[in-house]
């Protein structure tokens, strides 16, 4: 064992398998080290995993060997006295799936190993016992995956050969590579999965066995057995795209309270859930948390101002996110999808001949649900950086009344049928209606700079409108 080396993490074949060299110090008496220093640590790209028990393994004779596991969380493996031999073997779904790697540990390495990746030990002295922190309970519903030790494939070279080793009959009786049940990905879990965004969602993430769609129904965020409700350890992302979208509705006593317990206190439920199992928590937020008045797109820093009770509880909801330490809190505009949105609307109204009177002071951009769906996949896909990302189409931004105009052109319909006014003027003599920000322009910079390229809202809402009149076409006989 060497003393006094510094603090250094080494990369391996095995994605996410990481050697650390530990400083010790030692003297006549002994030695001292810190076996485990999170803010050290992380600073050298170890994943703030959160463990939440200790483990010791002891074993009296040299050649005494266990695994291989892969186990359904992660680990922090070290020694407290002797060596080991470490053989790691990554047993996740990917194009990794066999690659092995090995080295021997004595009290100044430590190794983390991320979930899915099976590990086995084998003593190299008298008296070795090795310590591990693992990020979850044992429990016995967690699903793991074995390879046998003498596996061909992997070819471990073991310096003790396993016939003159110590091994378990259970152990030895592991299934070789090609019949290992491979570790898929943490499930994700996408919330509001009938809405337009969850719809949306569903066609961009497909029917892959690791994801799950739950309607507000199937999730109770608000039962008190939430915490046992999933094994929430298995859970990678969760993506909220249930709100309570009423605005107008909102500013009544039943819709405030609705409002509320729907964008407050079930995401608050979410995030509790999140931060406690390092999950990611994509929730998607509203220009509505600003007034409209700053005169210029807004950024993701900006102060939220809210006008209405819709804006207030979205703006609370998006503060209680940002407390998780993964989040993604995606801040759109102006939503078209499938189901009753403005653009159906305006396109019905010209198909029937209806000249609609359309507001001409609300300023923005419309954001098709595939866009916004293909967005939260990149910021998942790329790992950008955990903050608030304005996620909308891009272009010209328009009013309201120019959007329809461009319908009606769009369908073949004169655009002047489209009568201009102000919101003043449309809303006189209407009551109940909430505040609107005047601009819901959002500046896309942050998000472009992941490498992601918004759709064109122009160009988007001719595709809609192409595919909406396929749909509405009467059918013609053959």
């Amino acid at each position: 064992m060497e003393f006094g080396k510094p603090l250094t993490v080494t990369e391996t074949p095995i994605p996410g398998l990481l050697v650390f060299d530990l400083p010790v110090h030692g003297d006549a008496r002994g030695w001292f080290k810190e076996n485990w220093q999170r803010q050290k640590m992380t600073a050298l790209g170890l994943p703030d995993f959160g463990p939440v028990q200790n483990n010791v393994s002891f074993n009296a004779r040299p050649g005494t060997t266990r695994g291989i596991h892969a186990e359904p969380w992660d680990k922090w493996v070290s020694v407290a006295s002797g060596r080991v031999f470490g053989a790691w073997v990554d047993l996740r779904e990917g194009p990794t799936f066999g690659a092995v790697y090995t080295t021997e540990v004595d009290p100044s390495k430590a190794v983390f190993v991320p979930r899915g990746v099976g590990n086995a030990f084998q003593a190299l002295a008298a008296g070795t016992a090795y310590t591990y922190l693992v990020n979850d309970h044992w429990s016995p519903d967690a699903a793991y995956s074995f390879l046998n030790l003498a596996d061909e494939t992997a070819a471990i070279p073991w310096p003790i050969p396993l016939e003159h080793a110590e091994v378990s009959e259970k152990d030895r009786a592991h299934p070789r590579l090609p019949d290992v049940a491979p570790v898929g990905p943490r499930k994700v879990l996408v919330l509001g999965a009938n809405g337009q965004l969850g719809r949306a969602l569903r066609a961009e993430l497909g029917d892959a066995g690791h994801v799950e769609y739950a309607a507000r129904a199937e999730v109770d965020l608000a039962s008190p057995d939430l915490a046992d409700a999933r094994r929430w350890r298995d859970y990678g992302v969760i993506i909220n795209a249930a709100a309570y979208t009423a605005v107008d509705q909102a500013e009544t006593p039943e819709g405030r309270t609705e409002a509320w317990a729907v964008n407050v206190t079930a995401v608050a439920a979410l995030a509790r859930i999140a931060a406690e199992h390092h999950i990611t928590l994509v929730h998607v937020s509203s220009d509505y948390v600003f007034d409209g008045a700053a005169g210029r797109p807004y950024r993701e820093d900006d102060s939220v101002a809210p006008l209405g009770v819709y804006g207030q509880t979205k703006a609370a909801g998006d503060a209680l996110v940002a407390s998780v330490a993964r989040h993604y809190i995606v801040r759109t505009s102006w939503v078209i999808g499938e189901g009753p949105n403005f653009v159906r609307t305006m396109a019905a109204l010209a198909q029937r001949g209806i000249d609609p009177k359309v507001v001409d002071d609300q300023v923005g951009r419309l954001t098709f649900t595939d866009d916004l769906a293909r967005a939260i996949r990149h910021l998942l896909a790329s790992g950008a950086p955990a903050g608030v990302y304005n996620v909308t189409g891009s272009g010209e931004p328009r009013t309201w009344a120019q959007i329809a105009a461009r319908v009606f052109d769009v369908m073949g319909h004169d655009p002047a049928r489209v009568t201009p006014v102000a919101t003043a003027d449309y809303n006189a003599g209407r009551t109940g209606v909430a505040p609107r920000p005047s601009s819901s322009v959002l500046d896309l910079t942050k998000l472009e700079a992941t490498g992601f390229t918004p759709t064109d809202s122009d160009v988007a809402l001719k595709r809609y409108l192409t595919a909406y009149a396929a749909l509405t076409a009467p059918s013609r006989a053959r």
